[in-house]
């Protein structure tokens, strides 16, 4: 029996690309090149991409024999899950991998926004000492609203009871306990001195924070970030900062990737870094393993070929 047919179309670590090829074909292809990347997929069994690649309609179109698509990370932004549904695709990815790593990043740039840590450091290096400009926002005591209490949501609600923070939680979906209070989207706007993003983009999230919900935020406020671009409107944010009526906003992700066309990366008052919430060794490990046992998972349940009469 030949051994299925893998594309990796984006870089997976060593030890999950071995265990790929202790039982498939596996070929490699630069999923961006799009004429390369169908060509691949005319005889492929299963496609593993990260975010580089998208798997639209046209793509699935031209992958006849495809069995599963494996997102190596949380977000499917890339992939047609509805018609991949309609062609009897599966899709799995590793939702779990950079649960840690965007919790960490997302703190970080709580404390770098309440601190003016990156303001404060282009100063110094200009050569400049400049104390009085760059009084910060203590945590301890202050109250943060998460917007999304899923996997991340959860493990940065655990990392800021740690700064003493008073912890206010919007998901109409999720179960609340412990220290956290559940309450509406509304009032933890209205009430908090950070609100962070932790929900993934639907048609019923795009757009979530627009002007009117940025209009109910304390002009002390921080918005921040590492979730989805397009669940806050850009312009309206833009509008917000520039006008005073918010203290600022830290962004790792955007309504278009990279942001070239936004205006909110040259604004003094955002701290904005390019998507970097799964960036660490650790994360992008346990992406490659967890995507490759699933996709193993699902090609090990294809029905054996039965034999060609002599």
């Amino acid at each position: 029996m030949p051994s299925p047919i893998v594309i990796l179309s984006d870089a997976l670590p060593d030890d999950a690309v071995a265990a790929l090829k202790a039982t498939c074909d596996v070929r490699h292809v630069d999923g961006r090149d799009r004429p390369a990347l169908f060509a691949a997929l005319s005889d492929a069994d299963a496609l593993i991409v990260r975010s580089g690649t998208r798997v639209d309609a046209e793509a699935l179109d031209r992958a006849p024999r495809l069995k599963v698509v494996g997102r190596a990370g949380v977000g499917l932004d890339n992939v047609d899950t509805a018609t991949a549904a309609e062609r009897g695709i599966t899709v799995v990815n590793a939702p779990d991998s950079n649960t840690v790593s965007v919790a960490e990043l997302t703190v970080g740039l709580i404390l770098a926004s309440a601190r003016h840590l990156t303001a404060a450091a282009r100063s110094l290096e200009a050569g400049e000492w400049r104390r009085a400009d760059f009084v910060g926002l203590e945590l301890a005591g202050r109250t943060v609203g998460i917007v999304g209490y899923g996997r991340v949501g959860r493990q940065v609600a655990r990392r800021l009871a740690a700064f003493d923070m008073r912890i206010l939680v919007h998901d109409p979906y999720a179960d609340t306990a412990g220290d956290v209070q559940r309450t509406g989207l509304d009032e933890l706007l209205a009430t908090s001195d950070v609100v962070t993003l932790h929900l993934p983009k639907t048609p019923g999230t795009t757009g979530l924070i627009g002007a009117r919900e940025l209009s109910l935020m304390r002009p002390t406020a921080y918005l921040v970030n590492t979730a989805r671009g397009g669940i806050v409107d850009e312009a309206a944010l833009a509008e917000a900062l520039r006008e005073g009526r918010l203290n600022g906003a830290a962004l790792d992700v955007y309504a278009t990737e990279p942001p070239v066309a936004s205006p909110l990366p040259a604004l003094p008052n955002v701290l904005g870094i390019p998507h970097l919430g799964a960036s660490t060794p650790d994360a992008q490990l346990r992406a490659g393993r967890d995507v490759v046992a699933k996709v193993l998972a699902e090609l090990a349940q294809l029905p054996t070929p039965a034999p060609t009469a002599a």
